[in-house]
This record gives C-alpha cells, structure tokens and sequence, in this order.
C-alpha cells in the first residue's frame, strides 16, 4: 500500500536495484541519497534504506504524483498563495514598499507551511 515504508537495515543487506537512477524528486527526510524505480521510491541513510511504492512515477507524471502521493506539497502551495495574499492585505503596512513585500512573503511562508503540516497530519492519520 502507498505510503508503507520497509525499512532494510544496510548491516542486513548492502542493495540497489539494478536500473534504479538517483532522483532529487521527493521529500528526502534526512536522506543522504535517494533513488527512484518505476513507482518505488528509495531512500538511502547511513545505515539503513527505507523503499516504498508511490502511486505515480513523479519523472513520468508529475502532477499526478503531487495529487495522488504528496497532496500536502499542493495544498501547501495553495495556501501560501491565498492564504498569504489574504493575510498580507489585512496587515497592510503602510510604511514602505519593503515592509509590504516583507509581510506578503513572511505570511506566504507561514500560511504555506501551515497548510503543508496540517495536510501531512491529516494524510498519515488516513493511512
């Protein structure tokens, strides 16, 4: 099932999958390297690897993979978008030019992550 880890101890087994290609696509969580096999996803740590099977290969369709396996990146996005705008017009800082591309950006920043945590929450209490 999508979002199920395995993890594979490397003092078990030293492995790489034939084929599988180093990848900067997905959240790496730490990870030192990670690599990408059709829909699994690897990630390598200094002692271990954790393999799992995203719904959507990202290098093939990558919106589909936002929406099917990292919803949050999306929703997060959104927020930071409108969110962002929204806050930053009731803030209205007068002061200067600065101050205002200062508040949007900070409240951008904010409301997106906000947005991302809350999804991400939400989606490992579904799985």
């Amino acid at each position: 099932m999508p979002g199920d880890e395995i993890e594979v101890p490397k003092e078990l087994r030293e492995f790489m999958l034939e084929g599988a290609e180093e990848t900067f696509l997905g959240q790496k969580n730490g990870a030192e390297k990670q690599y990408r096999y059709g829909n699994l996803h690897i990630r390598e740590y200094h002692d271990k690897f954790l393999v799992h099977n995203d719904r959507i290969d990202p290098r093939k369709d990558p919106i589909g993979h936002l929406v099917y396996d990292a919803p949050e990146v999306l929703i997060g996005l959104a927020c930071a978008v409108f969110g962002g705008s929204q806050i930053a017009k009731k803030i209205k800082n007068k002061n200067t030019k600065n101050s205002i591309l200062t508040s949007r950006l900070l409240s951008s920043i904010i409301s997106g992550y906000i947005g991302y945590l809350a999804t991400k929450k939400i989606k490992t209490y579904l799985e």
